[in-house]
């Protein structure tokens, strides 16, 4: 037997026990993953792997951190063994063979983690979150070095301490496990072996039956499917709500900036508007997993909010935090319990599939923007200027690093299908065009600043800022109609995107409809929203018609 670990002299083939973990703080969001390698007959930790990915899913960063698991055990001996132990419902039946494998993100880490050992060595066992403290620790040192800009590193890693399991003194490896090599962006990955005590070894689940296999990856036992893992809080991971930088809300349409009927400046959709803080997970603390999202209920823990595609599979496990203390994890339910009353209708069975999840792109700056000049669609069709397009690219590049995306979709007006064009270049996709993102019609009221228009049409302006019912001046489209057209187009592309994650090019009024109808909101909650150049923000939308806002007005990627 030969390889990094491997005793020529040594007789049967060694086992291991691999437990990996991911999360992101968001999904997608800031994620990282861990994985511990252990002595099958005497649970002695050999190797440990952790890294920070940049902003992924939650799916993906637990793949991630099987195969960096896979990685660090054949290191240690390729001719090994392994038996995976992971609290992911979804890649312990995926890689057993159970479940099928739809979402392309998924197909290339499943194929790339079956690839590891040959067919046969390797089988998959769930375990509930509680076992697999070792790994989720490791996987929350990684987001919280990547937080600080660091990268993880083993000499200060506690993950095998804070979980009881004893394990002498901690070396880096030259010829040891390493883990995440090749696997992705992010700051790099670390792993360390270790030597000491053995500690026992935890007793397998039990295991099921087999179906036929429908998916790359060596077949083995998985605990009872019914025991799959509720929603959780993070213990730590809040979200930041949007920051006026001025005063009362504002006025509608792409005329941001201008003074409004109190003197205060209008937070509508008007080109130009300042980039605040949007809704955005904050770095630091647990993952949120399994349904924590990145714009939860209000407050200041992020709620649990559902997500379908992170676990297909039925239970209703209690929720608690993810590797926290008692107190932690008793306040985490409490947030759990909270957020099922305020936020229902986000909330359903796991066996509803992936949701159609739209990312909201506002196209970048235009010669009228600084101008803070309403420009809708019925106006001179602008295209993008020099800093728009920096913006398009700095997005575009952020979008690259997520990796998340499987299509485009853009409003016909020229900066959309600008700003559409450079991301998609960068991604490598088709940009399709549906005429219901674009902006509204504000009539003769395009190409004016707020100000003219009031000195202009001080009448029309003061009903348009009374009802969402009327119209600009000469004929534009009012808010009602914008509405209307808005969810008719939502309702045709959560059909033809069912399950997948789609970018929506568009404009300030639209996206702040998407976000107010999956809200739930009055039309006047379109003046109490900031919305930057070339912000992203999403919303999911599930099977039985619930929805789920996810991001708000994210201009991190500008910085």
């Amino acid at each position: 037997m030969t390889g990094a670990g491997a005793d020529p002299e040594a007789g049967p083939a060694r086992e291991f026990v691999v437990e990996a973990d991911g999360g992101s703080r968001g999904n997608p969001g800031p994620a990282g993953y861990g994985a511990v390698v252990l002595d099958a007959a005497t649970g002695e930790t050999l190797a440990e792997a952790a890294e920070y990915l940049g902003v992924v899913t939650n799916n993906v960063a637990e793949y991630r951190g099987l195969v960096a698991g896979l990685r660090a055990a054949r290191e240690l001996d390729p001719d090994a063994t392994v038996r995976v132990r992971m609290d992911s419902k979804l890649v312990v039946e995926q890689m057993s063979g159970r479940w099928k494998i739809k979402h392309p993100d998924m197909k290339p880490l499943a194929a790339e983690a079956a690839r590891v050992f040959p067919p046969g060595r390797v089988t998959y066992e769930w375990i509930p979150r509680a076992e697999n403290k070792h790994a989720d620790r490791l996987a929350n040192e990684a987001m919280d070095a990547g937080a600080r800009g660091e990268r993880w590193s083993p000499s200060t890693s506690t993950a095998d301490l804070d979980t009881g399991r004893s394990a002498g003194g901690r070396t880096a490896t030259d010829g040891g496990a390493r883990a995440g090599s090749g696997t992705g962006a992010g700051t790099g990955a670390a792993s360390a072996a270790r030597t000491g005590a053995p500690g026992a070894a935890r007793p397998p689940a039990e295991p099921t039956a087999p179906a036929e296999p429908t998916a790359p990856g060596a077949t083995g036992s998985a605990a009872d499917p019914t025991a799959a893992r509720g929603a959780s809080a993070s213990d730590s991971a809040g979200t930041r709500g949007a920051e006026a930088d001025a005063g009362p809300p504002g006025a509608r349409g792409d005329a941001t900036g201008a003074p409004g009927p109190a003197g205060g400046r209008r937070a509508g959709a008007v080109e130009g508007q300042a980039a605040v803080g949007g809704a955005r997970s904050a770095s630091g603390g647990s993952a949120v997993r399994d349904g924590a999202g990145a714009a939860g209920p209000a407050g200041p823990e992020a709620g649990p909010r559902p997500d379908a595609a992170s676990e297909a599979a039925a239970g209703s496990g209690a929720p608690g935090s993810v590797g926290s203390s008692t107190t932690s994890q008793a306040a985490a339910s409490a947030d759990v319990r909270a957020a099922r009353t305020v936020a229902s209708p986000g909330w359903g069975p796991p066996d509803m599939g992936a949701p159609a999840t739209f990312v909201l792109l506002r196209h970048g700056e235009t010669p009228l923007t600084p101008q803070k000049r309403f420009s809708g669609s019925g106006g001179s069709d602008p295209s993008l200027s020099a800093a728009g397009r920096e913006q398009a690219e700095k997005v575009a590049a952020s979008l690259a690093r997520r990796g998340t995306v499987q299509a485009i979709v853009a409003s016909p007006l020229a900066r959309t299908r600008e700003t559409a064009g450079i991301v998609a270049a960068r991604l490598g996709l088709e940009v399709a065009v549906e005429d219901g993102l674009r902006e509204t019609d504000f009539g003769a009221w395009e190409g004016l600043t707020f100000g003219e228009v009031r000195e202009r049409y001080p009448d029309d302006l003061n009903a348009w800022l009374s009802s969402p019912d009327a119209e600009p001046t000469g004929g534009g489209e009012s808010f009602a109609a914008t509405g209307a057209r808005v969810a008719a187009t939502r309702d045709r592309l959560v059909a033809a995107y069912a399950g997948r994650t789609v970018l929506l090019v568009s404009h300030v009024t639209p996206i702040k409809t998407f976000v107010r109808l999956a809200l739930g909101a009055p039309p006047e909650s379109l003046f109490r929203m900031e919305l930057s150049a070339a912000s992203l923000s999403a919303v999911a939308y599930y099977a039985d018609g619930g929805a789920s806002v996810r991001l708000f007005n994210d201009t991190s990627h500008l910085r």
